[in-house]
C-alpha cells in the first residue's frame, strides 16, 4: 500500500473542500463575467392587479418578457400587481453606492411608486424561492404605510366592468374603468374568479385630486420604482426583514417590483407602477 499516494490525495480533497467553503462564504454565487448582461435576463412571474393597461400592449405576458435584456414597458396594474425577475449574475451590494437602477415612465408631477423586494439565491437552485427582503424606502414607517397588507380582486360581470376589491383591513373599492380604456381590466390569463395579492401598502399622501383637471401624484424621496423621472437608484443596503430590521446582504440574484399605492383617480384611472428596465448599476456604462 502506497501511504504517500493516499496521503497526497487526502490533502488534495481537503484543499478542494476548503476552497469551496471559502467561495461559499463570500456569498457571491454567480460572479460577473464579460458576458454578463446589465439588465435582468429572466422572468419568473408576472401577476398584475387589474388595471386600465392590462390585456393591452404593455399589460401582457409578452410585455413582461419585453424588459428582459433591454428596455421595454410593462404595467403592474393596481395595488399589489407584481413582477419577479432575475439577473444572470449576483448583483453585488457595493459599499455606500446604489446597486440597481429601475426605470419606469414617471413624470415630474405624476409618479406611480412601486415597492421593491430583493432576494439572494441562498439554496443555489436558480429559483426565487428563498426569502424576500423589502427595500425600505422613504415612506417606510410613516402614516399610511402598512405591512402584511392584502387585497382580493373579484372578476366583474360584464367582463369589462369595474373590478371590485376588498382588503384585510375592512376596506373595499373598485378599480374603475374609464372612457380611454374599455377592455377587461381583469387579467385574461387568471382563470379564477378571485385572486389575492399581498405586500406593503404605501401612503397615498402624495396624491392630490383637488383639481379634477390636474390630478397630481408627486414622487416620494427615494427607494421606489416608477418614482423619479430619471429612474430610481436602489441600494441593497436598505433591505429589511419581515420585522422591519435591516439585513446585511452581500448581493442579490432576484428582484420583485410591486405597485405600492391603492388609489382610484377616476378619469385618470388607477395608480399602476410601470417598468421599462431593471439593471445592475455596476455594469451600466
Amino acid at each position: 500500500m502506497n501511504t504517500k499516494k493516499y496521503l497526497v490525495a487526502g490533502l488534495m480533497v481537503s484543499a478542494f473542500l476548503f476552497g469551496c467553503k471559502k467561495d461559499r462564504n463570500t456569498e457571491i454565487e454567480v460572479p460577473v463575467v464579460p458576458e454578463s448582461n446589465q439588465f435582468v435576463t429572466s422572468l419568473f412571474d408576472y401577476v398584475p392587479a387589474p388595471g386600465q393597461f392590462i390585456n393591452m400592449s404593455f399589460g401582457t405576458m409578452e410585455a413582461a418578457k419585453g424588459i428582459l435584456k433591454k428596455e421595454g414597458l410593462v404595467s403592474l396594474g393596481a395595488w399589489g400587481g407584481y413582477i419577479v425577475l432575475g439577473f444572470d449574475h449576483t448583483v453585488t451590494n457595493r459599499k455606500d453606492l446604489a446597486d440597481i437602477m429601475i426605470k419606469g415612465n414617471a413624470q415630474s408631477n405624476f409618479a406611480e411608486p412601486g415597492v421593491v423586494w430583493v432576494m439572494k439565491d441562498d439554496n443555489k437552485n436558480g429559483k426565487p424561492d428563498d426569502t424576500w427582503y423589502e427595500i425600505a424606502g422613504s415612506e417606510s414607517g410613516k402614516t399610511g404605510y402598512i405591512r402584511d397588507y392584502e387585497v382580493t380582486y373579484t372578476k366583474p360581470t360584464p367582463a369589462n366592468g369595474d373590478v371590485a376589491w376588498k382588503d384585510n383591513k375592512g376596506n373595499s373599492g373598485v378599480v374603475g374603468i374609464n372612457a380611454s380604456h374599455t377592455q377587461s381590466y381583469y387579467p385574461d390569463w387568471i382563470s379564477t374568479s378571485q385572486y389575492t395579492l399581498k405586500g406593503s401598502l404605501l401612503p397615498s399622501t402624495n396624491v392630490n385630486m383637488t383639481n379634477p383637471g390636474l390630478i397630481v401624484s408627486m414622487p416620494f424621496t427615494s427607494g421606489y420604482a416608477d418614482n423619479q423621472v430619471t429612474g430610481d437608484a436602489i441600494d441593497i443596503s436598505n433591505a429589511v426583514d419581515k420585522d422591519g430590521k435591516n439585513v446585511v446582504l452581500t448581493g442579490i440574484d432576484f428582484i420583485k417590483i410591486q405597485t405600492g399605492i391603492q388609489a382610484n383617480l377616476k378619469a385618470v384611472g388607477e395608480i399602476s407602477t410601470e417598468i421599462s428596465s431593471v439593471s445592475d448599476l455596476s455594469l451600466v456604462k
